[in-house]
């Protein structure tokens, strides 16, 4: 029973960990970069998170998704539109790694000098710790609204590309930037467009993470480390196998905790590492 609520409890986690990769899985299915500065807007967003749970006590901390989401998509927007769209113009993979590198740095300093290296954490109030049994199992209601968000918006992203007309826009960009600009279609707005969803689905993993756990300025390597994992487990690119990979990565953790209570995500960085050495290509990528 307990190795069941064990399983259990990390495919609840991983809904999470794939929130953190969706958004690096569709800059880099698109515009084919790597956003070296994701865990820093990620952490970004937390702080944004608890700002707004300060000016408005009493508030439930989920109802801030929307204007973070909003003030995160905003924000890549204008980054991408700014500076990134001169990276990616290049067409030398290694410029936009050294940019988004250089933004994490500034960031994860930026936010070490304003609010200073203390851990904070959003207060989830009853739903933190709200819960419910089934069969002699105690399931936490927080954890079942991750993985529910976490479907939401992966399901939301895969009808937006394949169902309608931006996302026919957006794959035709990625496949032949050059010939759509003859039809009108202007990349550099797409892709911000593309940035900005990307941080907007980082900024609600953000404030998911400080409802759970406390963070500090430096967390974002963590995170970032996170999502390159969940991104080239499942495939690069593909949505799908992102949350297959969140989910393989949340389980890994917590059956390894039960294993050996000292050895925190050493399971998951394993499992991540086998992966890689047994198929390269992640788990909907085409075999090798």
């Amino acid at each position: 029973m307990a190795w069941i609520e064990t399983i259990i409890n990390g495919v609840l986690l991983g809904g999470l960990y794939a929130l953190f990769g969706l958004g690096l899985a569709l800059v880099f299915g698109v515009m084919r970069m790597v956003n070296l500065a994701h865990g820093e807007f990620v952490v970004l967003a937390a702080y944004f998170a608890v700002f707004l749970a300060a000016q408005f006590p009493g508030v439930s901390p989920l109802l801030f998704i929307v204007p973070v989401g909003l003030a995160a998509f905003g924000t890549g927007y204008l980054l991408q539109r700014l500076l990134l769209n001169r990276a990616v113009a290049t067409d030398d993979p290694l410029t936009p790694v050294l940019v988004t590198f250089g933004i994490a740095v500034v960031l994860r300093n930026l936010m070490a000098e304003l609010f200073g290296a203390d851990p904070r954490a959003l207060d989830g109030g009853a739903l933190a710790t709200a819960g419910f049994e089934i069969g002699g199992l105690r399931i936490g209601w927080y954890p079942v609204l991750v993985l529910v968000l976490a479907v939401l918006a992966f399901g939301a992203l895969q009808w937006l590309l394949q169902r309608s007309r931006f996302g026919l826009i957006v794959r035709a960009t990625s496949d032949h930037r050059e010939i759509v600009r003859t039809m009108g279609v202007r990349p550099a707005h797409v892709y911000g467009v593309v940035m900005g969803l990307s941080l907007a689905f980082a900024s609600v993993a953000g404030l998911l993470l400080a409802l759970r756990t406390s963070f500090t300025p430096f967390s974002g390597v963590e995170r970032l480390l996170g999502a390159f994992e969940v991104v080239i487990i499942g495939g690069m690119g593909s949505f799908r196998g992102a949350l297959a990979g969140g989910i393989t990565l949340g389980v890994a953790q917590l059956a390894g905790q039960r294993l050996d209570s000292n050895a925190g995500a050493l399971y998951a960085h394993l499992l991540f590492f086998v992966v890689l050495m047994v198929r390269p290509n992640g788990i909907a990528g085409p075999r090798s």
